[in-house]
C-alpha cells in the first residue's frame, strides 16, 4: 500500500469514526432532544421546557400553557433513538384568561421594542414569557446584559403580580 492510499485510509477513518459514535452516543440524544423541542410546533414563547438526559432516560419539566402540548412534546421525544424512558413532568399553567392578557401585553411590550425585533423574527424567539396567576417570568437567552435589563423594564407595570427575570446572556 502506497503512503498515499495509506494516508487517504487514515483519513477517511478519522473523519468517519467519530460521526459513528456521535450519532450513539449521549450527544446524539441531546442534540435530537433540542431539535424535538424547538421544531414542535405547538411550543412557542409562553412556554417553557427543560430536558435532562441521564443516559437513556429524559426528564421533562418546565410549563406549557395546554396539556395537548406536554403530550405531543413527551410522544416526540420518545421517539428519539436511545430514549428508552421519558418522564414527563411538565406543568400545565392553569387557563386563565387574565393570565393570557397579561402574556399578549408582556410578549408585545419586549417584541415591539425595536431592539428585540430581530428576535421576534426568528422561527423561534428566544424569549419565554411564562405567566401563571399574574406572575411573570421571563427565561431563555439574550445577547448581553443589556438586553436582560430592557426586557425586565419593558415587561414591568403591566399588570403583573410579581416578575422574575432569569434571562441568561450568550455564553453564561
Amino acid at each position: 500500500m502506497s503512503s498515499r492510499s495509506a494516508a487517504a485510509c487514515l483519513l477517511a477513518w478519522l473523519l468517519l469514526t467519530p460521526v459513528a459514535t456521535a450519532q450513539s452516543g449521549p450527544d446524539h440524544v441531546a442534540g435530537q432532544l433540542g431539535r424535538a423541542i424547538r421544531e414542535c410546533p405547538q411550543v412557542g414563547i409562553f412556554d417553557d421546557i427543560v430536558a435532562e438526559v441521564d443516559g437513556t432516560s429524559v426528564l421533562l419539566t418546565g410549563k406549557v400553557t395546554a396539556g395537548s402540548k406536554k403530550d405531543e412534546v413527551g410522544r416526540r421525544v420518545a421517539r428519539i433513538d436511545g430514549v428508552n424512558e421519558v418522564r414527563n413532568e411538565i406543568a400545565v399553567l392553569p387557563p386563565l384568561s387574565s393570565d393570557d392578557d397579561l402574556r399578549h401585553r408582556v410578549a408585545r411590550a419586549i417584541y415591539g421594542n425595536p431592539t428585540f425585533w430581530s428576535y421576534a423574527a426568528m422561527s423561534n424567539p428566544p424569549i419565554h414569557i411564562i405567566v401563571e396567576r399574574g406572575h411573570v417570568i421571563l427565561r431563555g437567552t439574550v445577547n448581553s446584559n443589556m438586553e436582560r435589563t430592557m426586557a425586565r423594564t419593558l415587561a414591568s407595570g403591566l399588570g403583573e403580580r410579581s416578575l422574575i427575570n432569569e434571562l441568561r446572556t450568550e455564553g453564561r
